[in-house]
């Protein structure tokens, strides 16, 4: 079964990436827990994604298209990346994202993916 497990940080725990006296620690507890998971040979994708000072929020409401520069909302935590794993059932993912370094400072959300039907062909 596969799960996507999403990786929230504190702006904190964001920040460190790119500090020089954080960096190096910050790093090395990311590529642990990858290095962990590729072993393992559970890892379908993933990636790590840039801050959400620079995402873009888009809706359409009443057909008119709405673009907001930055995070949509004030939140303590911020989507930094994700993992699609595959793995036998949930506790097992629960387990792998319970070794996430961000679990301890932001949260990690575990979903199952969902498989779609196959398309007919016509």
């Amino acid at each position: 079964m596969q799960y996507m497990i999403m990786l929230n940080e504190s702006a904190a725990e964001l920040a460190k990436r790119n500090d020089p006296e954080h960096a190096q620690d910050y790093w090395g507890g990311w590529n642990a827990f990858i290095g962990a998971m590729a072993q393992a040979g559970i890892i379908v994708n993933g990636d790590g994604l840039q801050g959400p000072e620079v995402a873009t929020t888009l809706r359409i409401r009443d057909g008119k298209r709405s673009v907001q520069d930055g995070p949509f909302a004030d939140t303590k935590e911020a989507l930094g990346g994700y993992f699609v794993i595959e793995v036998p059932d949930l506790d097992t993912a629960l387990e792998w994202a319970a070794k996430a370094p961000c679990v301890h400072d932001g949260s990690v959300e575990v979903r199952p993916v969902l498989l779609m039907p196959p398309r007919s062909s016509e």
